[in-house]
């Protein structure tokens, strides 16, 4: 007797709104490949459907052996963002750590470490604000943006301050056909002024925008270590993509960067004191809880250079 196998449910649109309702089939199959992991040097506890693992079993304090930093990179690979617990990291060890994984970035816009410049200093108090509560990718606006990032945290509030991440991976896996041949060879204008450029001059943004004019990178690339093809738009960085009117690029880009706000494409980690991120900047975009206010949050972060976006 042979048994036929049941077909996808599929999902149903809600009428007069841009979102369906219905199960997530398309993030069955890495659901489970992650779910079958296993790894040598450490264990790893998967958080999300498809990304987000926390790892245990090893001491970022220390040199590791080269045999647990390859492991570790394709742990990043596979869990696209891997967590740490308990791992009190001086600013020296964790650009230690960050830089097993390539040359770190110095951010021209962001207040560093005073001891290590290229650490990133985020300390959050009633006096300055959090502005990283929507979805990005970071530095988008470089020619080469980040490969990853590794965060500490220093400081946390007993409540919130969470972080989010979402797949891009997914994001695009959910796309409906007639979308994907719309976006795929599609490429987006990345610029710095839409954020940072609000705190300067008009001579300060002029002499910045010198040294890092706007760029240009696919909307849909392919992932320089696994092959795999993810978005690579973010509100926070766009300014419009190429060949469309202003109107119908906006409506473009936000329909695609709501493929971010769907649970079923995320994780959130909830930190503790010498807790420890580090995620693909590729492969996933983040966001930043500013639910904690006037609470304090301080954080450092590493940001691992990576290369040019392909389609």
């Amino acid at each position: 007797m042979t048994t036929t196998k049941a077909a996808a449910p599929r999902t149903v649109p809600l009428p007069g709104y841009p979102i369906v309702v219905g199960p997530f089939t398309h993030v069955a199959a890495e659901r489970d490949r992650l779910a079958a992991l296993r790894w040598r040097s450490f264990d790893a506890r998967l958080l999300g459907a498809t990304l987000g693992a926390e790892i245990s079993g090893v001491d970022l304090t220390t040199e590791l052996p080269d045999e647990v930093v390859a492991e570790l990179r394709q742990a990043l690979h596979d869990y696209k963002v891997v967590f740490f617990r308990d791992q009190p990291l001086t600013p020296q060890r964790h650009v230690a750590f960050a830089r097993r994984f390539g040359g770190l970035e110095v951010h021209p816009f962001l207040a560093s470490n005073t001891g290590e410049p290229e650490l990133v200093r985020f300390e959050k108090t009633a006096e300055v604000g959090g502005y990283e509560n929507s979805w990005h990718h970071d530095v988008t606006w470089r020619e080469d943006p980040s490969m990853g990032a590794v965060l500490h945290a220093i400081q946390v509030p007993d409540v919130g301050g969470d972080t989010l991440f979402s797949d891009m991976y997914a994001a695009y896996d959910s796309l409906d056909e007639a979308t994907r041949a719309e976006i795929d060879g599609l490429s987006a204008v990345h610029d710095f002024t839409q954020t940072f450029g609000h705190a300067m001059s008009p001579d300060e943004r002029r002499a910045a925008q010198a040294q890092y004019p706007p760029v240009r990178h696919p909307v849909v690339c392919t992932h320089a270590a696994t092959g795999k093809r993810h978005l690579y738009v973010n509100r926070p960085f766009v300014s419009h993509i190429e060949g469309l009117e202003a109107e119908a690029s906006l409506e473009l880009l936000d329909r695609l960067c709501r493929r971010a706000d769907a649970p079923e494409h995320q994780c959130r980690f909830t930190w503790t004191p010498d807790a420890v991120a580090f995620w693909d900047n590729r492969a996933v975009q983040h966001y930043a809880s500013s639910d904690y206010w006037p609470q304090r949050r301080t954080m450092e972060r590493a940001s691992v250079i990576g290369t040019r976006p392909v389609r």
